[in-house]
């Protein structure tokens, strides 16, 4: 048992719970445990928190929480009921949820044309998969109540998301043939850090980095540098040889 209690430590902990309820009407329980026994991370992780999910950076306010209600649907997380809170304070409807959940379920089930190039390419010669589903996402929603680049954004969480790389391959083709904006692409994407963690994100970064160069698109010069830069990936390492110094 560590030896922890002291009076100053026990109000540090206090003063941190009462601030976060004070300032959100409500505290997750993993907020707590960083701040008693890990307040240096705890202080860290406010900082990110804030910068990627409460900041205004360039999606509208309503545009992101419908990102933020995608994700959250596609990876079966109920705890995120402040972001339905949100959505509506930015005036979303039922109507506009019924779409946002239309596409999410449609994006979920794109591994069904997925399979074609994997299985019966040559059986289906005439049928082109990526935009047989671009096509499908489409027609079931109404520009009118979602806004097509709103839907191309949330489709593209919702892959990174669940970590499907022929469908984010697709809807990233898909969205750089509709002209979307890359900011507003990886400010999508980046959304799924929360609540699935990083290591999905860098996979969605591999895909697109793969499409970038793989010559199909043509990227802003900042996101062609992107590509550009060598020696993008994980640690190679050598059977028998030395790892490699950190210093």
């Amino acid at each position: 048992m560590s030896d922890d209690g002291s009076a100053a430590e026990v109000e540090r902990v206090q003063n941190a719970m009462r601030a976060l309820r004070d300032a959100r009407g409500f505290v997750l329980p993993h907020r707590g445990l960083l701040a008693a026994a890990l307040p240096e991370l705890h202080a860290a992780y406010a900082t990110m928190y804030r910068e990627l999910t409460l900041e205004q950076g360039r999606m509208d306010p309503l545009q992101r929480e419908c990102v933020w209600l995608a994700i959250l649907a596609a990876c079966d997380e109920p705890v995120g009921t402040h972001h339905v809170a949100l959505f509506r304070e930015h005036g979303g409807t039922d109507a506009l949820a019924g779409a946002v959940f239309r596409q999410t379920g449609w994006a979920m089930g794109a591994e069904a044309h997925g399979f074609l190039p994997r299985g019966w390419a040559p059986l289906f010669p005439g049928l082109d998969p990526v935009r047989a589903y671009l096509d499908g996402a489409a027609a079931l929603n109404d520009p009118a109540v979602l806004p097509d680049s709103t839907a191309r954004l949330l489709r593209l969480a919702v892959q990174a998301a669940r970590d499907k790389r022929w469908a984010l391959r697709a809807e990233l083709l898909g969205a750089y043939e509709g002209g979307l904006d890359e900011h507003l692409m990886a400010e999508a994407i980046s959304l799924i850090i929360w609540p699935r963690g990083v290591n999905p994100f860098v996979r969605a970064a591999d895909t697109w980095l793969e499409v970038l160069r793989g010559g199909g698109v043509s990227p802003s010069p900042v996101f062609a540098a992107w590509a550009e830069a060598s020696g993008q990936g994980p640690l190679e390492l050598v059977p028998g040889a030395a790892a490699p110094h950190r210093g």
